[in-house]
């Protein structure tokens, strides 16, 4: 297993749920994180308690792309290097084939796809040098299947299986692995308004986070391309 000592990982979404509960776990166990969410005082309110020669928090919103590359510059001017990235933020909504706006459509792909695609895209170049970059994408069981009339939601986490694979395939050769962690429902905001599962039966962050640095700490002769977590029971999942 890789020893987190030195190595750096970028994670989206780290002011709340699963992304803050990946960015707590990592600084845990030793990694240095650079997080990055739309509000960096929220994200410095949550993680006051981080070791700060080993933290730094950033701006960054997936569907705003003047921030990706900053948060990138900020975090190589920090820490001088970049190891692994956790595209976690991400959205939903009610969109289905029936009803909806274009526009409910076109913020999803912006959020939920264009954002991880286009991080992945500025990062590779620094995830290559490091001979073990990680890229690790919070996808869903959506991803696999369709459950649900929220089909917007799951043709975009679809399309993130599709970007895991494909980055899978470009960065083999230079050490970086990618992995697209689907899970089912999680205990978070996202999950309030769910019925069909209680929140005691879902999936609580704080173990996803420990899944997620699972698959950062593999090594490269050990690589997932993805990992299911589900908290029911279903015939193929």
């Amino acid at each position: 297993m890789l020893s987190p000592k030195g190595r750096v990982v970028m994670v989206s979404g780290a002011s709340r749920g699963i992304g803050l509960a990946i960015a707590r776990k990592l600084l845990d166990k030793g990694y240095s994180v650079s997080a990055g969410a739309r509000d960096p005082q929220s994200l410095r309110d949550a993680l006051s308690d981080a070791p700060q020669n080993r933290f730094v928090c950033c701006r960054y919103d997936a569907a705003d792309r003047s921030t990706h590359q900053s948060w990138l510059d900020k975090t190589l001017a920090r820490f001088g290097r970049l190891d692994g990235l956790v595209n976690n933020a991400g959205t939903s909504n009610t969109f289905s084939i029936e009803e909806g706006d274009e526009a409910e459509l076109d913020a999803l792909w912006a959020i939920n796809v264009k954002g991880p695609l286009f991080m992945t895209r500025i990062c590779m170049p620094h995830l290559k040098a490091s001979g073990s970059g990680r890229v690790i994408n919070v996808a869903s069981l959506s991803g696999k299947r369709v459950r649900n009339e929220n089909i917007a939601y799951n043709m975009t986490k679809h399309a993130v299986m599709a970007l895991t694979h494909g980055t899978r395939r470009i960065g083999w050769d230079h050490g970086v692995r990618a992995t697209a962690v689907c899970p089912s429902f999680v205990a978070t905001d996202l999950t309030d308004g769910v019925t069909k599962v209680s929140r005691e039966e879902m999936i609580d962050p704080a173990d996803f986070a420990e899944i997620t640095a699972l698959a950062l700490a593999l090594p490269n002769t050990a690589a997932m391309a993805e990992m299911l977590v589900n908290c029911r029971l279903e015939d193929t999942l």
